[in-house]
């Protein structure tokens, strides 16, 4: 055995092979798998082979599409058979709720060049005959779904690995991962020591365990899955004669089932509600090739609706049940990349469709071992999106409840309840007594919007406009007409410090440092002149400053910015996390309920827009920004949890006087659009230059170097190929939620980031990226935006449609 080498996988399913084969695609040779057992003897080998190109995320199903497409590649690199089945698949809607979900899969697959198409029930059946027609409204066809051999795929990338010099042994279990001095690994094995410079944790079932190694808690469960296989159905050879094809795949909403051909049978599987989790806190190393005991009476209310829906399954026998544990994170997607903290340790894993996804995921983190990136935006599947408020308890509820929903439609207004409430703030009983209905944000309960008095402060789900709009409403009117207040502490805060804070921050961002008492607002690049960061800085003495972003991208921040620290210790970083908890109160009269209970002058000329003050408020020492996300008068002021109970009292009773009044996560993101303003995730992410995204006012090329400014520089000079604009959309009763696609001229030239109401100037608003040579074309309804099968007519406004000259916020 090797005793030295680049990488170590651990781990013998798909993923760990598909990591293997796409390394030494990419260059690197001296890379090594090793498997506790046989290839295939976690997951892989049981899993019922189906592979497809949709997901709810188009970046994830961009790999998804990738995945499939390799397989012929495999296959003549390998002389490996992988069983292809080609078949298509439809899925079918049983309510108009469901066909609305279609409608929107397959607008998003319009601009990702995905041949998706709506039919009717009728030609479903002619397809699958099995199907009764009574209990279907309309189903979506997708030509790039199918089956395949599960042994012989995985052991097809192992063999394209071996073809291109990668090593394989099996049999040999990874008891310790020790991390030297120097900063390599030593993986210890049951057959000895292997000393690499990077090791990847692809072990499946094990992941857990194997991030146990290194004091690592993974967010993972593994949940039992069955489905059964029948004999011989007559009606199976009678289509198959009738028609020379394979029946095609079906998923059906209602039943919560799917099914395809098998043989001369068929398969049929569920997410039952009545789901099972397997061996919630340790995994047994001695599980290989078996299966677990089955149990049909768990998955017996699923089988009933299959029955009714398919009526010929029901005469079918039973061949085989498979019953069988499958890993999954809390939110169903894989985690995927490097670990903040752990130089080198990368991770494959909760990967639970891995023949649709696996060659994605190999593909994206051999980019990013060998170049730096991942060449793909996969926020979607990065590890770094949980931080270690994801216990094992909480992962265990969300885990089960992704599983009992893995067919059933995440409505745009939909937050789910299960490991909830899990970090609260100081104000968060007092939040629910004011009728305060509660979103998820990183974990932290935060208000959404704000029930009337009377009003069941609950939302109703809905593709359209719903129980929330008037509120949100009152609440938008609120702060454009007098002020209102909101919970802000779902931001991320950190501090920065040291004799080279200002030298490290400029190094990291495109704008220039502030001086003490401003702010600056800039993105942050990675190498290739992309966004990875949308940050407020504050700078409060010489050597300190304060910076603030979006919660949700901390732990993804966090790795880039300690990866980047200086070795000389001139810097110090610090997340603050809930440490700080914050209040944001804006609108006209703002100014006037924040003089009311601080004794420092906030006067326009004392205090002015973009100034940073440490000061009293309500008698409580605070940290307060001029600034505010609603584009209005505003500020955020920011303060430890325990005062922020009596700095929330002393600002509602100073504002008492001028009707001042909550408003939630949904009214500040309704209000932003009035302002043309992006947000991470959605207009801000790593497929977009600076330029494209229109923060190019923001990168100040003229100062020192930064990273990315080479890449800046030529998107500059060469111009955007495309640009983020914003339009006015004729909606009717449904906003836009993002995905969507733009038309032009009877094209798709665009894709829709964000949106929805902008309640204060009364329009619909969409923001989105089209070509560079279309932006100027501002005619009234040039373009078109598909939202739920209608394509609505859409204007750029190209300047904000509230306060154009930005004069309300330096007021």
């Amino acid at each position: 055995m090797k005793t030295h080498t680049q990488v170590v996988v651990i781990g013998g399913g798909v993923v760990g092979c598909s990591v293997l084969y796409h390394l030494t695609k990419g260059g690197w040779k001296d890379v090594v798998l090793v498997e506790r057992d046989e290839l295939t003897s976690g997951s892989s080998w049981h899993a019922a082979g189906g592979f497809h190109t949709l997901n709810g995320d188009p970046n994830v199903a961009q790999l998804q599409s990738y995945t499939v497409d390799l397989y012929k590649e495999l296959e003549e690199i390998s002389g490996q058979s992988c069983s292809l089945h080609l078949t298509g698949g439809v899925m079918l809607a049983d309510t108009p709720e469901r066909m609305d979900f279609l409608r929107l899969a397959q607008a998003k697959g319009r601009y990702l060049g995905m041949d998706l198409e709506l039919i009717s029930v009728a030609e479903a059946k002619t397809m699958f005959p099995m199907l009764d027609e009574k209990h279907f409204i309309g189903a979506l066809w997708d030509p790039i779904e199918g089956h395949l051999d599960p042994s012989g795929t995985t052991h097809a990338y192992a063999k394209a690995a071996r073809v291109n010099g990668a090593t394989v042994y099996r049999h040999t279990k990874v008891e310790e991962l020790v991390q030297t001095p120097e900063g390599t690994w030593d993986v210890i094995t049951n057959k000895g020591t292997i000393r690499a410079e990077h090791v990847v944790n692809a072990g499946g079932l094990w992941a857990r365990e194997c991030g146990r190694m290194v004091g690592l808690e993974l967010p993972v469960l593994a949940m039992e899955h069955m489905y059964l296989l029948t004999d011989e159905m007559p009606e199976v050879v009678a289509h198959n004669e009738a028609t020379g094809k394979e029946l095609i795949g079906v998923l059906d909403f209602g039943g919560e089932i799917y099914t395809r051909q098998e043989g001369k049978g068929m398969l049929l599987g569920t997410y039952e509600q009545n789901c099972r989790p397997w061996s919630p806190h340790e995994t047994p190393w001695d599980f290989g090739h078996e299966l677990l005991a089955p149990d049909l009476d768990r998955i017996a209310p699923e089988l009933e609706v299959g029955f009714e829906h398919f009526p010929a399954l029901q005469n079918a026998g039973i061949k085989q049940i498979i019953n069988g544990p499958f890993t999954f994170a809390p939110d169903g997607n894989p985690l995927v990349g490097p670990v903040r903290g752990l130089q080198n340790y990368w991770v494959a894993c909760g990967v639970m469709a891995g023949f649709s996804q696996g060659g994605g995921v190999g593909l994206t983190l051999a980019n990013w071992m060998i170049d730096g990136d991942p060449g793909y935006d996969i926020w979607g599947m990065d590890v770094a999106r949980y931080g270690d408020w994801a216990t094992l308890a909480y992962t265990n509820a969300k885990v089960q409840e992704n599983y009992r929903r893995r067919f059933r439609i995440r409505f745009p207004n939909e937050e789910l309840p299960a490991g909830r409430p899990h970090q609260t703030t100081p104000l968060y009983d007092r939040m629910l007594a004011q009728g305060a209905v509660m979103g998820d944000s990183w974990g932290l309960e935060t208000p959404l919007w704000f029930a009337p008095e009377g009003a069941e402060a609950k939302d109703v789900i809905s593709f359209h406009r719903s129980n929330d709009f008037d509120p949100i409403s009152a609440e938008c009117r609120a702060v454009r007409e007098s002020v209102g207040i909101t919970e802000i502490a779902n931001f991320a805060k950190y501090e920065i410090t040291g004799p080279g804070a200002e030298d490290y921050l400029s190094n990291l961002m495109t704008n220039t440092m502030p001086k003490i008492g401003r702010i600056v607002l800039t993105p942050m690049l990675n190498e290739n002149g992309k966004i990875i960061g949308d940050f407020t800085i504050a700078r409060a003495s010489e050597e300190t400053f304060f910076m603030f972003g979006s919660s949700q991208a901390e732990i993804y921040h966090m790795r880039w910015f300690e990866k980047h620290l200086p070795q000389d210790g001139s810097v110090a970083l610090h997340a603050i996390n809930l440490g700080w908890v914050g209040l944001s109160i804006a609108g006209p009269n703002a100014r006037k309920v924040l003089e009311k209970v601080t004794g420092s002058d906030v006067s326009g000329d004392a205090f002015r827009f973009m100034d940073f003050r440490e000061m009293d408020v309500a008698n409580a020492p605070c940290k307060v920004n001029r600034i505010s996300y609603t584009g209005d008068l505003g500020y955020e002021i920011w303060m430890t949890p325990e005062y922020e109970r009596q700095v929330y009292e002393a600002l509602m009773e100073a504002g008492a006087e001028f009707g001042i009044q909550n408003f939630g996560m949904r009214a500040l993101l309704a209000l932003r659009l009035e302002k043309n303003f992006g947000t991470w995730f959605r207009e801000f992410r790593p497929i977009y230059g600076p330029y494209e995204a229109d923060l190019g006012r923001f990168v100040k090329l003229g100062k020192n170097r930064f990273i990315g400014r080479e890449a800046a520089q030529k998107e500059f000079d060469e111009g955007p190929k495309r640009m983020r604009v914003s339009f006015m959309v004729d909606a009717g009763d449904a906003d836009v939620m993002g995905d969507e696609p733009i038309w032009h001229d009877n094209k798709v030239i665009g894709w829709i980031t964000s949106g929805g109401y902008a309640h204060y100037v009364e329009t619909s608003l969409a923001q989105g990226y089209i070509p560079t040579e279309l932006a100027r074309d501002v005619g009234e309804g040039a373009f078109e935006i598909e939202i739920l099968g209608e394509r609505r007519k859409a204007t750029i406004n190209p300047e904000p449609l509230f306060d154009p000259k930005a004069e309300r916020m330096r007021m």
